[in-house]
């Protein structure tokens, strides 16, 4: 008995013992474990700083309506914050199925992914099999690094609970959908949406929600640019069916979705309207810096009528084999609304995106290539406008008191008061300055045309006469009213301003053929609409006013003469590219020497439209403006005036009260003679002068016309 009692004894001891021992080493294990635990996440942020941590968010430059983004400028990465409603349920249902199936069943912290978590960090298991949490994927990528320890899992683990705590769950996918990375430098939905679909989130197809749900886990291996395209699209098919078991589609939705083309811009084709874009972007960088841009996340909602672009951009990919065929390599394209000044359209060359040729040739010297396509003709090139600058100097005469009906001679005449008035000189024998007596475009003379016929028809004699009346100085003031910039080198145009012998750009001639569409009111070209920061407020808005330049009854003087089809038509035909039946278009076309500039320029009541084509190493085309530009202008301006009713230009007023000479009613009984036999050119308003040969011009003219009626009055030998 004693023996039993004693092992009894002895076992009781061995087993308080053991239990004694069992208890401490569970206290020391949670001790260590508490320790470790405290040495892995004593230093852990807040889970709240996760909402004071600004995301770095890429400026977006859009079209007018907001919803065509054309271009994204960023450093290392495009993103756009948006709200949770905003994100498209189909994206929400591929991530769900894809990455965290049970993501609104958990408490951030799935043990199954768990475990799988802690396999990979002792290497017992691959990595593809160790998927996490989308809260622990959001903490990791916000807070912490790709390192597979348990160190790092255990920092993981306890800020993924907290968050969950204390954020929702829609909170905590609303995130995630803004943060994860789509490759091609596009974090979160709306940026890979415009990325690869030039849609926003909101409107993401089943399809394509899923094929960008399949970027997430690889988004270089399995991107569509790559080699890996085929993956990526099963990858999507697997998504979709996923979806069907899980029972977020149907099975007749997984069948559209799978048969849905899933097609992907042009790499190079994020950038839309490039020379547009081009033109905002160094406004912005000016005003606010690259890094400011690259950073802050600004919405910039811009003037651009993107339909209007697309069509105009394919009118000029049209007409380019016809154009090459004449020897002209370039065009470009500006349309503004002249009530607000808003560009609605701007095309600087004729494709961004080509190479510029012919092979070899440098785009950064002047004079090399014939196309150059990345060089802003519309902006920043400077070209002579021929004919299309003669309005300007008209509207200065008629500001003098001039008028549509005012007689002008068509005559061989020499403006070189140190030539021979017989206009067969070409240099000065007394101080070898250059003669120069110009030519109508078709060599001929007309004898006296009325400023109406002179300018519709275009003849250079009557356009230089104009200008020395109207006085080079005051059309240079007209110009720069109007919103030319350049021009500013008077002493040296001389009178060969009037045809063009000038720089211009095409957007300040759009701009300032506008003033003429506004009856005189000038509002200076706009780009923007306004600016928002990340959070919404504006931050810059339009505010441009319109001002008085220009005379009311002037600009409609202009505008009766170059809407008149019918005095047009002897040069142009009663059906050219510059008429529209039932529409009141007013427009002038301008061809520099030698072919080298082709312009149209026009307007309506509110819109007006400007082309020009050439090469940019000013070489020679082998048409004229009429021919080259005008039936692209023709097209656009087709386009603008189908979308609305007609509209027509308000007549000028009656004009009373003045020398009948301004209205080509000369004495009938007087031999013919020059104007300025009649008006002193200085004060046109005034008495006919009493020594109208004290203008040095004077006898120059009055010898141009008699030679002309000598010689029409000489009878030809038979």
């Amino acid at each position: 008995m004693y023996w039993i009692h004693f092992i009894k004894n002895n076992k009781i001891k061995i087993l308080l013992g053991l239990m004694k021992y069992t208890a401490f080493a569970f206290v020391a294990g949670c001790a260590i474990l508490l320790l470790l635990f405290f040495y892995y996440t004593w230093d852990l942020p807040r889970p709240e700083k996760f909402t004071e941590t600004p995301f770095i968010q890429s400026t977006k430059i859009y079209d007018r309506t907001g919803k065509v983004l054309l271009y994204d400028i960023y450093d290392e990465e495009k993103r756009q914050i948006i709200s949770f409603d905003k994100i498209s349920d189909n994206l929400k249902h591929s991530v769900l199925t894809s990455e965290d199936a049970r993501f609104y069943q958990h408490g951030g912290i799935d043990f199954e992914s768990l475990l799988r978590s802690f396999l990979v960090a002792f290497k017992l298991q691959p990595i593809g099999h160790g998927a996490s949490t989308i809260t622990q994927q959001l903490i990791k990528s916000v807070y912490l690094n790709n390192q597979q320890t348990i160190g790092r899992k255990i920092r993981e683990i306890v800020l993924s609970i907290e968050l969950e705590r204390r954020y929702s769950k829609d909170q905590i996918l609303e995130w995630y959908l803004n943060e994860i990375p789509f490759g091609q430098n596009a974090y979160g939905a709306e940026a890979a949406a415009q990325t690869y679909f030039n849609k926003p989130a909101s409107d993401l197809s089943l399809a394509q929600a899923a094929t960008l749900t399949a970027l997430i886990p690889a988004p270089s291996y399995y991107s569509p640019y790559g080699s890996h395209k085929d993956q990526l699209l099963q990858r999507k098919d697997y998504i979709l069916g996923r979806m069907k078991d899980l029972g977020y589609i149907n099975t007749e939705q997984l069948a559209i979705a799978r048969q849905e083309p899933i097609i992907f811009p042009d790499k190079i084709g994020n950038i839309k309207a490039p020379h547009f874009v081009m033109y905002i972007k160094q406004y912005l960088e000016e005003k606010y810096g690259t890094e400011y841009l690259q950073q802050k996340g600004l919405k910039v909602y811009t003037t651009l009528d993107w339909d209007l672009q697309e069509y105009a951009e394919k009118v000029i990919k049209d007409a380019d084999t016809k154009n090459k065929k004449q020897n002209a390599n370039n065009s470009a394209v500006v349309v503004i609304n002249p009530k607000t000044g808003e560009i609605l359209t701007l095309i600087g060359s004729k494709d961004y995106f080509a190479k510029s040729y012919p092979e070899g040739c440098d785009t950064k010297t002047s004079g090399k290539c014939l196309f150059d396509p990345k060089y802003d003709v519309a902006t920043i090139g400077q070209r002579q406008p021929g004919s299309s600058f003669k309005p300007f100097v008209y509207a200065t005469a008629f500001k003098k008191g001039y008028t549509p009906s005012t007689q002008l001679w068509d005559v061989k005449t020499e403006f070189n008061i140190n030539c021979d008035p017989s206009g067969t000189q070409t240099v000065s024998t007394s101080d070898d300055s250059k003669c120069y007596s110009p030519q109508d475009y078709d060599g001929l003379y007309r004898g006296p045309t009325s400023i109406r016929n002179a300018l519709t028809q275009s003849l250079n004699i009557p356009a230089v006469q104009t200008l020395y009346l109207a006085g080079l100085n005051d059309s240079l003031q007209t110009a720069h009213n109007m919103g030319i910039s350049t021009l500013n080198e008077p002493e040296r145009y001389g009178l060969a301003l009037v045809l063009g012998g000038g720089e211009v750009t095409l957007l300040d001639m759009t701009s300032a053929y506008g003033v003429f569409a506004t009856e005189g009111q000038r509002t200076p070209p706009v780009s923007i609409l306004k600016i928002e920061d990340s959070a919404g407020n504006i931050i810059e808005e339009n505010n441009k006013q319109a001002t008085q330049v220009l005379d009311t009854q002037v600009a409609r003087q202009i505008n009766d003469v170059l809407s008149d089809n019918v005095a047009r038509t002897p040069i142009f035909g009663p059906n050219s590219p510059l008429y529209f039946p039932g529409y009141q278009v007013a427009a002038k076309t301008g061809t520099t020497e030698n072919f080298r500039d082709g312009w149209t320029m026009g307007y309506t009541t509110f819109v007006a439209v400007g082309v020009w084509v050439g090469n940019n190493n000013n070489t020679s085309t082998l048409d004229s403006g009429v021919g080259l530009a005008a039936p692209m202008w023709n097209k656009i301006m087709a386009k603008l005036l189908a979308s609305r009713p007609a509209e027509f230009f308000t007549k000028p007023n009656p004009i009373e009260n003045i020398n009948p000479i301004l209205l080509g009613q000369f004495p009938i009984n007087e031999p013919p003679h020059s104007i300025l036999h009649y008006i002193d050119k200085n004060n046109p308003l005034g008495p006919p002068p009493q020594n109208p040969s004290t203008d040095p011009m004077y006898t120059f003219w009055e010898s141009s016309i008699q030679n002309w009626i000598n010689i029409k009055n000489t009878p030809t030998t038979p």
